[in-house]
């Protein structure tokens, strides 16, 4: 029997806090018995409870709310990130290669060495490690490195002589099929063992940070059969967040078969930005093409089909404007066939649908379409000199991730990460998407909060969580924060009010500068899965 259900949740009593709930905005207290939200109320009437409870929570001020949800997680590599070789925060390509020497002698045991997060393009020069420079800083071993998308690597030689086949061994970046065999035999090398010590340092940082979901995006171009199970598998037996699958390929009985809610994540339309992959319809300002296509209209349809049928999810990376199209048509085509009752009950998923139009945006609410998306690309990527602006120009650069827009358009939106191309980070995906770098793209705190919190249940059809109200489950994190505010549903960012006849749960203000909400417990179907030392 897992850990999970061995032991019955507590029954619980939090009081003298704030309780963020739509069933009581001046709630200071929660009861939570067998898992579920039982009652929230005031202090006043809490002490009816506290003689029939396990264990009552002195919040002492402090904020509950809803647990997190990331949408869009890989978790191996996320721990991988954690316990390995990291070069997300490098300045420089000569930081970057002091960082390889030193974890190269730090790990004399590893097969292949593993690293993530470069970003040339943030770096002064503009230029990848060649494959002699990683050669020297590796002392010739195999090292694979992959770009912040996660959509490109460099390696060195000794990497590319374990692969079998041919493999291009031009001085560049591997793209397209050249990196996936490349990724593959890098992964291969993992042990069990470190697999499974990277998903539990991944899982532990997610509750560390009051995420109580994961959407795993998990695909044979990814990581691996073994991988994905294995992932679920330790996720229902130890006590941490909640992991939903998605398994990314045109296969809906190995979808089933792998214990995924969807034949659907990343399953590629196109590439990245970034790598110059993802695909447009107009060139790149930086490179003479449109980036790469891997699925048409067609293809889409037929998935689309294959899963309303099979009674699963059907999903798509989809980043540039012409992925993003081809999905639309393609899932449009499947409507005309299946129905589109069917289709917008089926709540098929876009993951990143950074390059939008307006006639994109409107079939992604005729056809029901969930816009799983990460305001963190803007943060890092957005604005006149970010990454957007040098691969697209800056007018074009200025329409991505048009947050505004679509939840104009009635377009569901579920926040995540991408981790590890972004932090797991919630607060600041919330931040992300209030603070956008184009004034009207941004949306308000409260319904960033809730794209990151309510949006990840409805993605995989449950209204009922997400939510904390009596009947919802459990899943709930307690926060130590400032002063809490209540924005204007009609106003981006500015006019805040501390006033209680609003009516309105208040939220922590975000304002950049300020300090974020620190995480003091994380609960996850009434069990406490994190507490922070010293609290």
């Amino acid at each position: 029997m897992s850990e999970r259900t061995a032991e019955p949740p507590k029954t619980v009593l939090l009081r003298r806090g704030e309780v963020h709930s739509p069933a009581d905005p001046f709630a200071t207290a929660m009861v939570v018995e067998r898992g579920h939200v039982a009652w929230v109320g005031s202090e006043g009437a809490a002490d009816a409870f506290a003689d029939g409870v396990d264990e009552v929570v002195d919040l002492d001020g402090a904020l509950v709310t809803p647990a997190f949800t990331d949408a869009h997680v890989h978790t191996t590599a996320t721990g991988l990130a954690l316990t390995g070789l990291d070069l997300s925060g490098t300045p420089s390509l000569e930081a970057a290669l002091a960082r390889i020497r030193e974890f190269a002698a730090a790990r004399p045991d590893d097969r292949v060495l593993l690293g993530h997060g470069w970003d040339a393009a943030r770096w002064p020069g503009g230029r990848p490690p060649t494959r002699a420079e990683l050669d020297e800083a590796t002392g010739g071993r195999p090292l694979y490195l992959s770009r912040i998308d996660v959509h490109s690597a460099v390696v060195t030689t000794a990497l590319l002589d374990l692969v079998p086949g041919d493999v291009p061994r031009e001085d560049a970046p591997l793209t397209r099929d050249a990196h996936h065999t490349v990724r593959e035999a890098a992964l291969a090398a993992i042990t069990p063992a470190q697999r499974a010590a990277a998903q539990r340092a991944a899982l532990a940082h997610a509750a560390s940070l009051g995420i109580g979901t994961l959407h795993e995006c998990g695909g044979p171009q990814i990581s691996s059969e073994d991988d994905f199970t294995g992932l679920l598998r330790l996720a229902a037996e130890l006590p941490g967040p909640r992991v939903v699958g998605y398994w990314a390929e045109q296969d809906t009985e190995k979808a089933r078969a792998l214990g995924a809610v969807g034949a659907a994540g990343d399953l590629f339309a196109d590439g990245a930005l970034g790598s110059h992959t993802a695909c447009l319809h107009e060139p790149y300002a930086d490179a003479a093409h449109t980036g790469t296509a891997y699925l048409d209209a067609d293809a889409v349809a037929a998935h689309v089909v294959a899963c309303t049928e099979a009674g699963l999810q059907a999903g798509f990376h989809a980043i540039g404007d012409a992925a993003v199209t081809a999905v639309v048509e393609g899932v449009r085509a499947a409507a005309e066939k299946v129905g589109l009752a069917r289709i917008r009950a089926a709540r098929h998923r876009v993951e990143h649908a950074e390059m939008l139009t307006p006639e994109t945006i409107a079939g992604f609410a005729e056809l029901g379409l969930i816009a799983s998306v990460q305001p963190a690309f803007d943060a890092l990527w957005g604005g006149a000199d970010g990454m957007y602006a040098q691969r697209l120009g800056a007018e074009r650069a200025r329409t991505l991730n048009p947050f505004a827009a679509l939840l104009r358009s009635g377009v569901p939106l579920a926040f995540g990460s991408d981790s590890p191309v972004t932090p797991l980070d919630p607060w600041g995906t919330v931040r992300a998407a209030a603070f956008h770098h184009t004034p009207e793209h941004r949306i308000s705190v409260r319904a960033a909060f809730t794209a990151h919190t309510r949006g990840g249940w409805r993605a995989v059809g449950r209204d009922d969580a997400g939510v904390l109200v009596p009947g919802a489950p459990a899943d709930y994190a307690v926060w130590r924060t400032d002063e809490l505010i209540v924005q204007a549903p009609d106003d981006r960012v500015a006019r805040w009010s501390t006033d209680p006849r609003s009516g309105t749960p208040g939220l922590p203000d975000l304002t950049p500068g300020r300090d974020l909400p620190v995480c003091l417990r994380t609960v996850v179907g009434g069990r406490t899965v994190f507490v922070r030392p010293g609290e």
